[in-house]
């Protein structure tokens, strides 16, 4: 199986050492659910738009530090991509910024999110649950760390989960999925994330994310989710 990563930025030299690249993180995530599966990356925010859907099986789309409306041709071309994505009905997971890409690529909306950054540990209120949501978990607690959110949906896509933070949390469209959390993350990056960031998220914000870190966080199981996505499972 191969399962092309769609990286939408680079993560910064001084936080590698803690979990990696995207390449890393997510091969960790997927590993044990997917041992045989072969990650392909593209570099998306360096201009690289793979040639068509059907070079991968499956498509895994990053987070990123830009907006999904920005007005950039890197992100223009990637929207593209996804709605040739949606045409081929090729499995699919954006996370964060790949799940607001989603989104909007196929008629939804993202916006700042009204009550601030999303930081730290928050517990996913699942509210529709798929087949390929197994083992069952009603509600997961997993990292987060974002400005933006999605605000509506595209037509006929499905709500899935939500949390008190962020209303449109997971969504699911075709063989597609999108998710505003970050399961491929560890909570030491989050935590140096959070570090680096304090003049944008403001240090009590940063400080209320750092103490949730502590809370048990479930990303094997959101993993074993969304391996059962990128696999075909409806």
């Amino acid at each position: 199986m191969r399962i092309g990563l769609l990286e939408c930025d680079v993560i910064a030299e001084k936080l590698r050492p803690i979990a990696g690249g995207f390449p890393e993180m997510f091969g960790g995530l997927l590993a044990g659910p997917l041992p045989d599966a072969e990650l392909i990356s593209y570099d998306l925010y360096g201009g690289h738009v793979p040639a068509s859907p059907k070079d991968c099986d499956a498509w895994v789309c990053t987070g990123s530090r830009a907006s999904a409306y920005d007005d950039e041709e890197w992100i223009a071309n990637l929207s593209g991509f996804v709605r040739e994505i949606h045409d081929q009905g090729s499995p699919f997971v954006g996370i964060c910024f790949g799940h607001q890409v989603l989104a909007r690529a196929l008629g939804g909306t993202v916006e700042k999110a009204p009550g601030g950054w999303g930081a730290g540990v928050h517990q996913l209120d699942v509210v529709v649950e798929p087949r390929w949501m197994d083992p069952a978990l009603v509600r997961p607690n997993l990292l987060f760390m974002h400005q933006d959110q999605v605000t509506s949906l595209p037509d006929g896509a499905t709500l899935l989960a939500r949390t008190d933070h962020c209303p449109i949390a997971m969504f699911e469209l075709g063989s597609m999925v999108g998710l505003q959390a970050h399961p491929e993350f560890t909570p030491g990056f989050v935590a140096a994330l959070l570090d680096d960031r304090i003049e944008r998220i403001g240090a009590a914000g940063v400080e209320a994310a750092h103490r949730s870190l502590a809370t048990p966080t479930d990303e094997a199981v959101v993993g074993q989710w969304l391996s059962g996505v990128l696999s075909g499972i409806r």
